[in-house]
């Protein structure tokens, strides 16, 4: 085979000077190169014969170059492994980047699932027979409401497991939760209606894309949708396992909220935050189901596996499929394919099923051991479902103190006024939101009781 550029198996940038010996010239192109860093200590430079194609230059010339930088100690050449880069101490020094703070030994900090679960094997399965089985345009730019692999499986797997009323045509693949209320939001514009207390970041996301955010308080019954009137254009909620106090949205609040969108045109956005995982009974339907003309239903793939992934799904109502497919392709075209059919291949073999049932008892468990150390001595609400409880602090403690006593363990926690719109409010404003699901399997039974002994 002919050693050329195209087989050479390196790319080489280098700028010669326009005058002078080119020999000389491509001796200084690589020897800037390697001091400045570009070129990194044992990278292999291309054989003579491509350098020299490609620059246009004779092959002897290439040659001499790099028996002159080899005798100058910037390259090293053996039989069999090339040309090489050497170290130099010519190079500037590495800048040191600054210091920043050591990750706590432990953490109890809500937000994400144990990320130790993530089923491997099972995904690596899916992966291979996806890809055998994928025509040559899965490779392409596709549709921007996804492969319709993975929306045909979710619609089967949303009815049957999420009570929600799916068509294929009318689910859209997105790249995250967040992405898919922006696209909302930019579309329905402002006011928007969010739970207080609630998730800080995701009112930064809806005030970011452009609306108005319209506190709605939260009680033990869920939100006070009772509350929502003609003046807002769409309703944020989470039905299942409210964020962060863990209550479920009760039935005549559900009720008012699909009555509060069918008067006013509004929309109800059900993100389904861990619906998946509850403890005492099956989970709780999607608010979906009572009214699939009022309501987006949002999922995400980001606690079931993982939030690596950066998938999601939002199944619309009839009349947003269409202005919503061209935000989309108007933002990033569409979400890449490759785990989109991974994903439909897990979820149509039933592994997405078994790695729920899977992760559901091992959180069951992980709650028991809460409830066992902790909720003897403390209330704790919102232990029937989700990946985190709500510890209500005893009197005579604050949040503060009780995050610092938790730092000097070791173990990092986050607190719930934070969470409300107005922080820093009443005793029922105070509150320590413990994510279960953070640590490793062998570091929750430490976390657990360093917990105790902050709160003690």
């Amino acid at each position: 085979m002919t050693d050329d550029w195209a087989n050479s198996g390196v790319d080489l940038h280098l700028d010669l000077a326009a005058t002078g010996s080119r020999r000389r010239a491509l001796e200084q192109a690589i020897r800037e190169a390697i001091r400045s860093g570009r070129l990194a200590p044992r990278t292999r430079l291309p054989p003579t014969r491509a350098l020299a194609t490609e620059l246009g230059l004779a092959r002897n010339t290439v040659a001499a170059a790099y028996e002159q930088l080899t005798a100058e100690g910037y390259l090293s050449a053996r039989v069999g492994s090339g040309t090489r880069v050497v170290g130099l101490p010519h190079r500037p020094a590495p800048v040191t980047p600054p210091a920043t703070a050591a990750a706590p030994r432990l953490d109890l900090r809500p937000g994400s699932p144990d990320v130790t679960t993530f089923p491997v094997d099972a995904w690596l399965r899916a992966t291979r027979r996806a890809l055998a089985r994928a025509p040559a345009s899965a490779y392409d730019y596709g549709d921007p409401r996804g492969r319709p692999e993975l929306r045909t499986a979710l619609a089967e797997y949303l009815g049957r497991a999420r009570g929600v009323l799916a068509d294929p045509e009318r689910i859209l693949i997105c790249s995250g939760y967040v992405q898919a209320l922006s696209l909302l939001v930019r579309l329905t514009g402002g006011p928007i209606a969010m739970e207080d207390p609630g998730l800080t970041f995701h009112r930064d996301v809806v005030r970011h894309a452009g609306a108005e955010v319209l506190p709605l308080p939260v009680d033990a019954d869920g939100a006070r949708t009772d509350l929502l009137d003609g003046g807002v254009r769409a309703a944020v909620l989470t039905p299942a396992h409210q964020y962060p106090t863990g209550v479920t949205l009760r039935a005549t609040r559900r009720h008012a909220a699909v009555a509060w969108a069918r008067d006013h045109g509004g929309l109800v956005i059900e993100d389904d935050y861990d619906g998946e995982f509850r403890y005492d009974r099956q989970p709780v339907g999607a608010l979906q189901g009572m009214a699939p003309e009022h309501v987006v239903y949002i999922g995400t793939a980001a606690k079931t596996l993982g939030p690596a992934l950066r998938l999601a799904w939002m199944v619309l109502p009839d009349h947003l499929v269409e202005p919503i497919t061209q935000a989309k392709r108007l933002t990033d075209l569409h979400t890449e394919t490759l785990g989109q059919l991974a994903l439909a291949d897990l979820i149509a073999e039933h592994g997405y099923d078994r790695h729920i049932r899977a992760c559901r008892l091992r959180y069951r468990r992980r709650r028991d051991l809460l409830v066992e150390r902790i909720g003897r001595h403390h209330r704790l609400d919102g232990i029937a479902a989700g990946l985190q409880a709500l510890i209500r602090l005893p009197a005579g403690l604050t949040e503060d103190e009780a995050v610092a006593r938790a730092s000097a363990h070791g173990l990092a926690l986050a607190a719930l006024s934070p969470h409300h719109v107005t922080p820093g409010g009443g005793p029922d404003t105070q509150g320590l939101v413990i994510g279960y699901a953070t640590p490793a399997p062998s570091a929750y039974p430490a976390a657990v009781d360093a917990l105790a002994r902050a709160i003690r």
